[in-house]
């Protein structure tokens, strides 16, 4: 080869590494200028926001949780302000009167919650994730079966968790040693809500292994998951009616059944105004055997975190404020020395008790944050909200706001007295949400809560130790939960 072929070539290479290098950088300035582009949006509807990075936004305000972060946030740029994780747009909003208009008066506008990335089956298929009309096809079959009637059936499976609850208590008791109570006090309770066979690990083991499984292996547990329902469901339509275990399965499975004749109490309803697109009240619907399984997936882990967190969090409330413990016991006391055995009927009589719920899931709302999605440009009393905007309600900032709840950070049941909640606006207390979208096991949650205490205290009390975190440190990325676990003692009475 002769020199000047030689130049010839290292003259191609140079333009052929020139060529690559152009693009490349072409690449990444279009790449950065179509992230970065959105991040004007905000901004151009008035709401103001932390600097966001390249790609990934304001990610990285957040590595620490969701709960001071949302303090922080509205701290420094406004009740209505934002962020971006990603191209994704926030809208943060803690202001009761905001929270109506977007959760009941413009409902049909943000009737859908925020599209996840990614979101598997069965989870997929609850009525959490589902979205427009699927969702009120589910929500409009499920409504019934949480009616008043049908989770009241389902008491004596609650009594029945709560025994082998107290005798697991009274080991703990007995051994007079400080024990994380979020480990113990609400397992048995949720794996009894089903049917025996579904007690295989979950959800104390596999609810944990979910968030940390390769995608191949979790779709194998989901895919376990699924079938395990579905033959759980030809099990239980092979049994005789009145054998069938009154458990959240059954409900579920009852709930495939239309009837016309199921007497729902007021606040049950879902108004077929809320829906603009409805299906005609005279259709018959039911649930498929995925959305069954999609339901089931949503009780586990939601109920598993939001009422092992809240009964968690009462119980340290109560041992770190006697006073308040001693007033509940002596309630306790009275209540059953007029009953047996508690019922949806009967611990209506137990105000404080309801106070002190009210209290734990005002300070600590396991959903302290929920969002909803804008489906078309509109306005929210002053603030313009761009279509595809999501609102974020920051449910744990507005539960420690001064204005509507003065020395938020004291334990206080008597804030929920009914002549202070009648001069209370009615969205500045948001641990279940609120309008059609609220959640829909409300009262089968609180029912469960109320009766588990109310039993615990029957029997024993709780006091701090060495080993009690004082003030207690939480964990806030998606549900809200103690950092480090609660460690108490429990003693006999």
């Amino acid at each position: 080869m002769g020199l000047t072929d030689g130049l010839r070539l290292d003259l191609v290479e140079t333009n052929v590494t020139t060529a690559t290098l152009t693009f490349l950088v072409i690449v990444l300035v279009l790449l950065a200028w179509h992230i970065t582009s959105s991040f004007s949006r905000l901004a151009k509807v008035g709401v103001r926001h932390p600097p966001p990075l390249p790609f990934i936004g304001n990610l990285l305000y957040f590595h620490e949780g969701f709960w001071e972060s949302h303090n922080k946030l509205i701290s420094n740029y406004g009740p209505s302000c934002g962020y971006y994780i990603g191209r994704r747009m926030y809208i943060v909003i803690s202001e009761p009167d905001m929270i109506k208009c977007i959760l009941e008066d413009d409902f049909r506008n943000f009737r859908n919650r925020m599209r996840p990335d990614l979101v598997f089956k069965p989870f997929a298929d609850s009525i959490v994730m589902l979205r427009d009309e699927k969702w009120e096809k589910v929500r409009s079959i499920l409504t019934p079966a949480f009616n008043i009637a049908k989770i009241t059936e389902m008491t004596p499976l609650i009594d029945e968790a709560c025994n082998i609850l107290l005798n697991n208590l009274k080991v703990s008791a007995e051994s007079g040693t400080a024990f994380d109570i979020q480990r113990l006090i609400i397992e048995q309770l949720l794996m009894l809500l089903f049917q025996n066979s579904i007690k295989v690990a979950f959800p104390y083991i596999m609810i944990p292994l979910l968030r940390i499984l390769p995608n191949k292996k979790r779709d194998e547990v989901n895919g376990f998951f699924i079938s395990l329902i579905k033959n759980m469901i030809t099990l239980r339509d092979q049994q005789d009616p009145n054998e069938r275990r009154r458990d959240f399965l059954q409900l579920m499975l009852d709930a495939r059944i239309p009837t016309t004749d199921i007497v729902m109490d007021q606040s049950d309803k879902v108004s077929q105004d809320d829906f603009p697109e409805a299906l005609p009240k005279k259709q018959q619907m039911w649930l498929t055997d995925d959305e069954i399984a999609g339901q089931a997936s949503l009780f586990l882990i939601a109920g598993y975190e939001t009422s092992n967190s809240t009964l968690s969090f009462g119980s340290y409330l109560l041992a770190t404020n006697p006073q308040c413990q001693e007033k509940l016991l002596q309630e306790v006391d009275d209540f059953f020395s007029k009953h047996d055995i508690p019922n949806y009927e009967n611990i209506q009589e137990l105000p404080y008790l309801d106070m002190v719920i009210a209290e734990t899931l005002r300070m600590y709302p396991p959903a302290f944050r929920f969002t909803r999605e804008a489906a078309k440009d509109c306005w929210v009393l002053q603030q313009k909200v761009p279509a595809g905007a999501i609102i974020e309600i920051a449910v744990g900032h507005l539960h420690y706001n001064p204005k509507y709840w003065p020395e938020p950070e004291k334990f206080i049941p008597e804030r929920f007295m009914s002549e202070a909640m009648q001069q209370q606006h009615p969205f500045a207390y948001l641990p279940f949400g609120a309008g059609p979208r609220g959640c829909i096991g409300m009262k089968l949650a609180l029912m469960t809560i109320k009766i588990a205490l109310l039993r615990i205290l029957q029997r024993f009390m709780f006091k701090t130790c060495p080993e009690t975190q004082i003030p207690l440190q939480v964990k806030s990325h998606s549900t809200l939960g103690p950092q480090d676990g609660i460690f108490i003692k429990i003693v006999p009475r």
